[in-house]
């Protein structure tokens, strides 16, 4: 009988073995975040906690609309549907920015990237967290819309998934802007996280038209995403009309912003590395 030989698997290539490695530094990263959220029961409380808050409020501020003004009255949930696409956006922002928060705040970050972990791996997990937390929060708030008031979010069907992309997009700009900042200026700059979201809030038209702003105030309102977003999902509730033009205006504003966001980050932390600022910066 002739002799039968183990044929050895074939090697994988140098790219295909840094990806598989990239990957798994990304998971790595990931899997350390949910473990800071999963054993702390404050931040388990403080993901669900203002979700259903504002769920609530504006369920019995929309109820009562309803029975006094025409507007609210032909398309229940315009509002409600408004505070759970804003609240995708804020979540989206401070998903990423607090995760960041939390290597700055440990002293962490500079431990970090001495390891074998590439910047870009860590704004990749960064981002992922963010979507975590965003699902997580943001998910039982609109199931309890659906029992408590009878509004259901998913009704907007694949418009939804579309809205979230964009709005997470948005709110992932904001968070590298912020976290940039910090980088830049030090954590004196950490207050910008909550102060840039609701500082652009009243030009992201989320409870009213756009053409409700003044005149020299529309351009910069339709300069933003979310703007976009906002509109889109009122057509849909009270038009019942689908503005695909206002969804591919806010995807490729948000393409725009992110890019230079993500710039922006690199930069700061080029500057902080080079400045010998990682091991300093923190609380």
């Amino acid at each position: 009988m002739s002799e039968q030989h183990d044929i050895p698997p074939p090697a994988m290539s140098e790219p295909v073995i840094q990806s598989m490695a990239a990957w798994r530094r990304i998971a790595a990263m990931i899997l350390r975040y949910s473990y800071l959220i999963k054993g702390s029961w404050p931040r388990l409380l403080d993901l669900w906690y203002w979700p259903t808050l504002q769920i609530v409020l504006w369920g019995f501020i929309t109820g009562f609309l309803v029975e006094y003004s025409s507007y609210f009255a032909q398309a229940f949930g315009v509002l409600l549907g408004a505070v759970m696409l804003w609240d995708l956006l804020f979540r989206g922002q401070m998903g990423f920015a607090l995760s960041f928060f939390e290597e700055m705040w440990s002293r962490n970050l500079g431990h970090l990237l001495v390891s074998p972990l590439r910047p870009r791996e860590l704004i990749a997990a960064l981002l992922a967290m963010s979507v975590i937390r965003t699902l997580v929060g943001v998910t039982p708030a609109t199931f309890l819309a659906i029992w408590f008031f009878g509004f259901n979010l998913y009704e907007l069907g694949l418009m939804l998934i579309a809205f979230f992309i964009c709005l997470i997009m948005a709110g992932w700009s904001m968070g590298l802007l912020v976290s940039g900042l910090v980088l830049r200026f030090g954590m004196g700059a950490e207050s910008l996280a909550w102060a840039l979201i609701f500082g652009i809030a009243p030009l992201c038209a989320i409870y009213y038209p756009v053409a409700s702003l003044p005149d020299w105030i529309q351009p910069l309102s339709w300069a933003l995403p979310p703007s976009h977003i906002f509109e889109g999902m009122r057509a849909i509730l009270i038009d019942k009309t689908v503005r695909y033009d206002l969804l591919l205006s806010a995807f490729l504003l948000d393409l725009a912003y992110f890019t230079a966001a993500c710039w922006w980050f690199m930069h700061c932390l080029k500057i902080a590395r080079n400045d010998g600022k990682l091991l300093q910066i923190g609380e």
